[in-house]
């Protein structure tokens, strides 16, 4: 059982940004894709971002793309999501995953571990 604990989420200025990273365990890494997901209140659990088992494949979601970089250190078990430019319509919860599935994954339903979220609020 792999286990996904996110950190970095806080409340932020419009423009400013945030660093989010995500630490990995009680699996081998290197064996997983890894995406950011998030949810607002009342909507449903969207995909941010994924970067794939080697790292050499990424994609954002629409609405981020240009702001947030993902990125992977094998190393340390870890996933980060950097998040510039913020805006008041990215808060939300977001998520870190885990999926077994090679390439992107983009469906939340093909990802096997999550973690438990951490609060991103950007303030107007």
């Amino acid at each position: 059982q792999a286990q996904l604990v996110e950190s970095g989420g806080g409340l932020v200025q419009a423009g400013g940004s945030l660093r989010l990273s995500c630490a990995f365990s009680g699996r081998t890494f290197g064996r997983f894709g890894m995406g950011w997901f998030r949810q607002a209140p009342g909507k449903e659990r969207e995909f941010v971002s994924g970067i794939s088992r080697s790292g050499q494949f990424i994609e954002y979601g629409d609405s981020v793309r240009g702001r947030f970089t993902i990125s992977r250190e094998d190393a340390a078990n870890m996933v980060y999501l950097q998040m510039n430019s913020l805006k008041p319509e990215d808060t939300a919860v977001y998520y870190c995953a885990a999926t077994t599935r090679s390439g992107i994954v983009i469906d939340k339903n093909e990802y096997n571990y999550w973690g438990q979220g951490t609060q991103v609020t950007v303030s107007s």
